[in-house]
């Protein structure tokens, strides 16, 4: 069982977010840190205090030597695949290859209408995101760190002799984590994904979960594919305290039994360094000591 810390740069000043990952830096529990991708406060329809995922990551990084780091996920409506895989590989030398890159297809419809970003209908919506998918593989493969670099067609996107130095830490570039929750998406991960995400923080149950994980299992094993080699992961929201905080462990508990891999404990950044305390002592401790 790996345990990861996750704080929402929403609603939140900068201080107290990068206090926030200091403090987890000197917690051994957390295995990873994670931060998600809006440009508003996901919560609201429209606006709210936020601050740009990738550049928040690569300024905290720092804070955690050692632990994998990324967002759940990054929306793939907010930046063309080939900025995206330029920042994807500069965070992997940053961070001396412990970068995971999750993705997901776009959901938030009030901040791509507040800002006129496009969000297709759903199934051209998953089309472009098939599209990044193998626009970012293919720039993190070999052929794209020498001449005469990678040409794909993967319309709307292309690449003509695309080379991208320098090339990945690690051989084929950061792990992908996927998002999707549909059949679509469970499909996608199975082809293409490292890992996968639930977010349980989004009304998601331990029910939907099984049953994703079922019919990833399946669609893995229609492909020749070991599900084994496909990283499950749980989102799961840890309130401030009391009932409910040891309602939401022991929740987090039945994920782990469930088949979850890694557990994204999600506290609010505002709380900083106060709050991290709490969720390794109070959640993180007793989650793992319950899995050895």
């Amino acid at each position: 069982m790996r345990v990861g810390f996750r704080t929402s740069p929403q609603n939140t000043d900068w201080a107290s977010l990068e206090a926030a990952w200091a403090e987890a830096g000197q917690h051994d529990v957390f295995d990873s840190g994670w931060l998600n991708d809006h440009i508003v406060d996901p919560g609201a329809d429209r606006g709210g205090p936020a601050f740009e995922s990738m550049t928040s990551l690569a300024a905290l990084a720092h804070h955690v030597p050692g632990k994998w780091v990324g967002q759940t996920v990054l929306a793939a409506t907010f930046r063309h695949p080939s900025m995206l895989a330029n920042e994807a590989l500069t965070l992997d030398h940053l961070t001396g290859g412990r970068y995971i890159l999750a993705l997901g297809a776009g959901w938030h419809v009030g901040e791509h209408e507040s800002f006129g970003i496009d969000l297709p209908p759903l199934g051209e919506r998953f089309d472009r995101f098939e599209a990044t998918i193998r626009i970012l593989r293919a720039l993190f493969s070999d052929e794209a760190g020498r001449p005469p670099g990678v040409t794909l067609d993967a319309p709307p996107f292309r690449l003509d002799r695309a080379v991208m130095e320098p090339g990945p830490v690690r051989p084929g570039g950061p792990p992908l984590w996927l998002g999707g929750q549909g059949p679509r998406g469970l499909r996608l991960a199975a082809r293409y994904a490292d890992g996968w995400n639930y977010a349980s923080n989004l009304d998601g149950t331990l029910e939907g979960f099984i049953e994703r994980r079922d019919r990833l299992t399946a669609e893995c094993e229609a492909i020749g594919r070991d599900p084994a080699t496909l990283t499950l992961s749980v989102q799961i929201i840890i309130p401030s305290g009391g009932e409910p905080r040891r309602a939401a462990l022991d929740r987090a508990v039945a994920y782990g039994r469930a088949g979850a891999a890694e557990i994204l404990l999600t506290t609010l950044a505002r709380e900083g360094a106060a709050g991290i305390r709490r969720l390794a002592t109070e959640v993180a401790e007793p989650l793992k000591a319950t899995f050895g």
